[in-house]
C-alpha cells in the first residue's frame, strides 16, 4: 500500500495449457486455485484452443493434444511469489517438475507467466517476459484475445503484430503443427472468469 491507502495491481497474462488426463477438469481446477489466490483481484481468460504439442528429438512421442488459454490476473503479488503459487497449482494437479526429463513432456498442467505489467526481470529461475512466447501459436492466439495491442516490453511489439509475424511465416514449425481449433469456454468458466 502506499501512503493515501491505495492498493497497488499489477496485470499480468498467464498461459495455461495441459494435455494430459481431463484436460478442462485441469483448467477449471488451475483457474479456481488461481482466483482464490490471496491478492488475485480478478481474472479473465480468452477462449480455450486445442494444439499440437511442441515435440523435440527427447520428446516422448504419441502425446495427445493440448488445451492452451491466456489469463489476464489484477494481482497485488510480486511475480516471484506468484510464480511460486502457480507451480503448487501445477503440483496440485499431478505435474512433478523434477520428474521431467528433457525434451517437451506431457503436462497435467501448464502454468507460464507471460508477461508481468511492463516489467522485464531476468533472475535465476524467472524470467519475463516469457523467453519464447513470440515464437508460439498457442501462446499469442489466446493472449491476442485478450490484449492485442499490449507491448512486448523487450521485443517491441504489440501481441497483434507478433502474432501477425508468426502466421505469416510459410516455414514456421509451429504454424504446421496447431490445429487452432477453438475449444470455446472452460467447462463451468464464462471468459470472464465467474461461474
Amino acid at each position: 500500500m502506499t501512503g493515501n491507502n491505495h492498493i497497488v495491481t499489477d496485470t499480468v497474462y498467464i498461459a495455461l495449457g495441459s494435455n494430459l488426463g481431463d484436460r478442462q477438469a485441469h483448467l477449471a481446477s488451475a483457474l479456481e486455485a488461481i482466483r482464490a489466490l490471496p491478492g488475485v483481484l480478478s481474472i479473465v481468460t480468452s477462449p480455450i484452443y486445442e494444439t499440437e504439442p511442441i515435440l523435440t528429438p527427447d520428446s516422448p512421442t504419441g502425446q495427445s493434444k493440448f488445451l492452451n488459454l491466456a489469463a489476464v490476473v489484477k494481482t497485488t503479488l510480486p511475480p516471484r511469489e506468484l510464480l511460486v503459487n502457480l507451480h503448487k497449482i501445477e503440483a496440485a494437479c499431478g505435474r512433478t517438475r523434477s520428474t521431467e526429463q528433457g525434451g517437451n513432456q506431457p503436462r497435467t498442467l501448464d502454468l507460464d507467466i507471460l508477461l508481468y505489467d511492463d516489467k522485464t526481470i531476468n533472475q535465476p529461475g524467472i524470467t519475463i517476459p516469457h523467453p519464447r512466447m513470440h515464437e508460439r501459436w498457442f501462446v499469442l492466439k489466446p493472449l491476442n484475445d485478450l490484449a492485442p495491442d499490449m507491448i512486448h516490453p523487450v521485443i517491441g511489439r504489440s501481441i497483434s503484430e507478433l502474432l501477425a509475424e508468426l502466421e505469416g511465416k510459410e516455414s514456421s514449425p509451429q504454424r504446421q503443427r496447431d490445429t487452432g481449433k477453438r475449444q470455446g469456454e472452460v467447462t463451468g468458466m464464462n471468459t470472464d472468469g465467474h461461474r
